[in-house]
């Protein structure tokens, strides 16, 4: 057998130490699959003395993790650190720069300078692999990078935060409201005690952009994800959606258009009603699921977990079993210098169908003036709902859904009722998703 791919592991939190024990559990399995044995030589993290659950006595110890890369021992780094800048970027920039090869399950980074990084890999023609960055083991950038390979790729789009579908989920079972379930997703581990990253909708806004560049064969374009999270939602908007055949999920969507001859990319991170019918609709608790629209492979679905030690340390050995085969390839399907740089899409001529909440004062008038304001705009309604007090003081909640229609118009109409002191909290828009 030929010589063992010799790793340097940089982050020993919960997937590090999976990794670890993954490599150890199913090393003659490993060893057979990839030609080679894989075998951890170094690892680093801030705190050596922390107890993991798993042996590091075998590894050599580098406190500074920045120059893993350059040992001897090493042919590729692991890095689990995380985030978009400091150490974890350092890293991996020393990595390429000593001709070694690089996996991480940072989506931050690549997100943020994954076109920098996949430059820096072709250059010294080595590896970068992110497997682990997006939907934790389901296997979906390999499904798309190689699997899908043929296909040109019209729509990508899913369930991409595992937290947020266990909290809207959870709020669907058991008629709860949102902050109550927060808490009890952090009391589980399924959420940090800083949830913003996840709840804000940008966890799933990297993984999108990084999604998108690889179907599309676009540069990453993170800054121009329109995201918007789930914290404004109410159970009654929960219970609202079921009443008309829906639930709510957090859904990331990516496609293109072509205009005047220019392509033209459209991302959103967003809420949505998802028809019963649709396969996201049965997607539960912490589980990702990510939907592939190929123009000859059709629909595809890659759903599994999207996190935790176990899945996540999968995805990061599969992508050492790779390295250990010599299958390096382009990190985002094609060169770097191939990619498109794609403007923004517009949104306003976009079609479909929208759900409308409004928190009101409970007085005469109010729904005349909303009405008023959606005919003016050229919004027509499809179903139109009042219920009666919400618990917040003297507000009423009204919902309704419109008919297909220009997403401008809706724009147009929450434009006009701008400042109307009916209005007791902003309007919230959430787009139903087609089948």
């Amino acid at each position: 057998m030929a010589e063992p791919l010799r790793i340097a592991l940089a982050g020993l939190g919960t997937v590090g130490a999976g990794v670890i024990r993954l490599v150890e559990a199913n090393a003659a399995l490993i060893a057979r699959r990839a030609g080679r044995p894989l075998q951890i030589t170094a690892v680093s993290a801030r705190d050596r003395n922390k107890d993991r659950g798993v042996d590091l006595s075998r590894y050599a110890w580098v406190d500074d993790m920045v120059i893993l890369g350059e040992r001897d021992d090493v042919d590729v780094v692991v890095e689990l650190v995380g985030g978009s800048d400091g150490p974890a970027l350092a890293l991996a920039r020393t990595t390429f720069e000593a001709g070694k090869s690089l996996v991480t399950a940072n989506k931050a980074m690549i997100a943020h300078h994954g076109l920098e990084l996949a430059a820096k890999a072709e250059a010294a023609k080595v590896g970068l692999k992110f497997e682990a960055a997006v939907a934790g083991g389901i296997p979906v950038i390999k499904g798309l990078r190689e699997g899908a390979a043929a296909n040109e790729i019209e729509r990508v789009y899913g369930i991409l935060n595992g937290t947020c579908n266990f909290i809207l989920s959870t709020m669907e079972d058991t008629g709860r409201d949102f902050g109550d379930v927060l808490a009890e997703a952090q009391a589980k581990g399924y959420a940090e005690a800083d949830p913003a990253f996840d709840i804000e909708g940008t966890d799933a806004a990297h993984k999108l952009s990084i999604l998108a560049a690889i179907s599309f064969g676009s540069q990453v374009d993170f800054g121009s994800v329109d995201t918007a999270g789930i914290t404004r939602l109410r159970a009654a908007d929960i219970a609202q959606a079921d009443a008309l055949g829906y639930v709510i999920r957090l859904i990331g969507m990516a496609d293109t258009e072509t205009v005047d001859g220019t392509n033209r990319l459209f991302q959103r991170v967003q809420p949505h009603l998802v028809p019963f019918d649709h396969p996201l609709a049965h997607v539960d608790g912490a589980t990702n699921a990510v939907v592939a629209e190929g123009n000859f492979s059709g629909r595809l679905l890659f759903q599994g977990a999207g996190a935790g030690d176990g899945p996540t340390a999968s995805a990061v050995v599969a992508d050492l079993i790779d390295l250990a085969r010599g299958e390096i390839g382009a990190p985002f399907s094609v060169p770097v210098a191939e990619l498109e740089a794609m403007p923004r899409a517009e949104t306003g001529h976009r079609l479909g169908r929208s759900y409308i909440r409004f928190m009101v004062a409970d007085r005469p008038g109010v729904l005349a003036e909303i009405t008023a304001a959606l005919r003016d705009a050229g919004v027509s309604i499809e179903s139109l709902i009042q219920k009666g007090r919400a618990g917040d003081a003297g507000a009423v909640m009204v919902s309704m859904v419109t008919h297909e229609g220009p997403e401008s118009a809706v724009t147009e109409a929450i434009r006009l009722l701008d400042g109307s002191d009916s209005l007791t909290e902003p309007p919230l828009v959430m787009h139903l998703l087609g089948n």
